[in-house]
């Protein structure tokens, strides 16, 4: 579904830059957060969940922590609901360290996927249980009872057995005992992962006011992008460990600070490109007026270019962009087609009219609608040790290299080498070292993949052939690509 649309004539689309690009700007001294994440890292064993993460989150305020799974989502929450301890670092909340205070001692609630019901106690039961545990005096239970199960829209079900409710229901159930202690912070670990997509829309509208309703923090954790747009004040990306980026729902959409959100969150054409100077970026052999700007000259820059952004038409000569379509198909309310440009490129565009495949059209892409982002890396950077004259040890194999006539065996080295330069071989053995492909990024005519050799370092990756995530390579580099320095 078109999450952008596109804007009318002579609507002001002046792009402007996030408030929080990349890391939390806002002051940890600010009475204003209720939550302190300081530097917090966590390991379990010699693998590495979190890496040096630091977040601050308003009172009142609805933060959806999203990324893919093992990105280390669950872990930080389970790291604020005291389930977990860091490695590193510390948490504050309202100002006071609770990194040892024990989960019961919080004034914090957790909604897990699972809802933990009490099977044999009903819809009352299960949510007077935590009052009853505090000992209040039956009248209170009742009010406080009866109070949130009009919140959750379950009054005249208090008599009912969890087990014949539906999901939906259930999930309320739970929602209505975590809240009925009146925490602070909401925590809900990826609450609706188990519901149907109706029943899931249904119960984030619920989510929603009943987060306005109530006024208190809801940290919410989820995979699902829609679902983040959806319900948050703030989105947190995380990948591997890290904050990618922190910002309001359309800042994460129409600014993303790098290839990662820009594709993980909605649809994108992300292109190679460079910026020859402010206001115009050169990219599908074409220049473009665009509205960015603090770019060095010529800089090698990423461009986004979301589908439902690029304006589609019959063939018109007059056009910047020409091609042909590949594929369409009906999504409901646009359909999306795939255009082959003259010049070889695939590009995705949503569009409410529909062109059969193998119609030529013509494509025109406003300034407003070009994202340009710096490029994060130029070549892959590697730690390596010499082994002999023509050989080096790194990412868990030895490689050959040119002859190094004045680096002494055994010293530590650095390694660089192109994008370009790796091949990957489709049986491990093929190579001087083994990966798995963990990312791959279509850029319109190749792809760029990150390969994470066995000894657990990234390398990326320039090619045309067709990888899967998840498949076992091997890697294997010419001698004439591998450039060492001395470490």
């Amino acid at each position: 579904m078109s999450l952008s649309p596109k804007p009318i004539s002579g609507e002001d689309c002046t792009r402007r830059a996030p408030d929080i690009p990349l890391a939390d700007k806002r002051k940890s001294n600010d009475k204003a957060y209720i939550i302190e994440i300081d530097h917090v890292s966590k390991w379990f064993g010699e693998k590495q969940v979190l890496d040096d993460v630091s977040l601050f989150i308003r009172k009142g305020e609805f933060v959806t922590i999203l990324g893919p799974s093992g990105c280390g989502k669950t872990t930080l929450l389970r790291i604020l609901a005291g389930f977990n301890m860091p490695t590193d670092g510390r948490v504050l909340m309202n100002g006071s360290d609770i990194t040892d205070v024990p989960p019961f001692e919080r004034p914090m609630n957790t909604v897990f996927q699972r809802y933990a019901l009490f099977p044999h106690l009903n819809v009352y039961e299960n949510i007077a249980f935590g009052l009853k545990l505090k000992k209040e005096d039956e009248d209170s239970i009742d009010r406080q009872v009866r109070r949130v199960l009009k919140i959750v829209g379950l009054t005249d079900y208090e008599e009912r057995d969890v087990d014949s409710l539906s999901g939906g229901q259930q999930q309320r159930v739970a929602i209505a005992r975590a809240i009925i202690n009146r925490p602070q912070v909401l925590l809900l670990d990826e609450p609706l992962a188990a519901l149907d997509l109706k029943m899931r829309k249904d119960m984030q509208m619920e989510l929603k006011q009943m987060h306005k309703d109530l006024g208190i923090t809801f940290i919410y954790v989820t995979h699902d992008q829609e679902e983040a747009l959806t319900l948050s004040d703030t989105i947190v990306v995380m990948n591997k460990g890290r904050i990618q980026q922190i910002g309001r729902p359309t800042d994460i959409y129409n600014e993303p600070v790098n290839p990662f959100v820009a594709d993980f969150i909605g649809d994108s054409n992300i292109l190679n490109g460079i910026m020859v100077e402010d206001h115009k970026v050169l990219f599908m052999y074409h220049e473009f007026e665009c509205v960015d700007e603090g770019f060095q000259p010529n800089e090698h820059v990423d461009v986004v270019l979301r589908p439902e952004d690029i304006y589609i038409m019959a063939r018109n000569a007059n056009a910047m962009i020409n091609g042909k379509v590949s594929a369409c198909i009906f999504k409901g309310v646009h359909y999306e087609m795939t255009v082959v440009t003259d010049r070889g490129y695939e590009l995705i565009i949503q569009d409410y009219n529909m062109f059969e495949v193998g119609q030529e059209v013509s494509l025109i892409i406003k300034p407003s609608d070009i994202h340009v982002m710096h490029r994060e890396r130029f070549s892959n950077t590697v730690k390596a040790v010499l082994k002999d004259s023509t050989h080096v040890e790194m990412l868990g194999g030895i490689f050959e290299c040119e002859p190094q006539e004045d680096i002494e065996a055994g010293t530590d080295v650095t390694v660089n080498f192109g994008f370009d330069d790796v091949e990957l071989m489709d049986y491990s053995d093929e190579g001087a070292a083994t990966g798995t492909v963990s990312f791959i990024l279509y850029k319109g005519n190749h792809y760029h993949l990150t390969v994470t050799s066995d000894s657990g370092e990234d390398i990326f990756v320039n090619t045309s052939e067709v990888w899967d995530d998840g498949d076992m390579v091997g890697i294997k580099i010419l001698p004439q690509a591998v450039k060492i320095s001395k470490a």
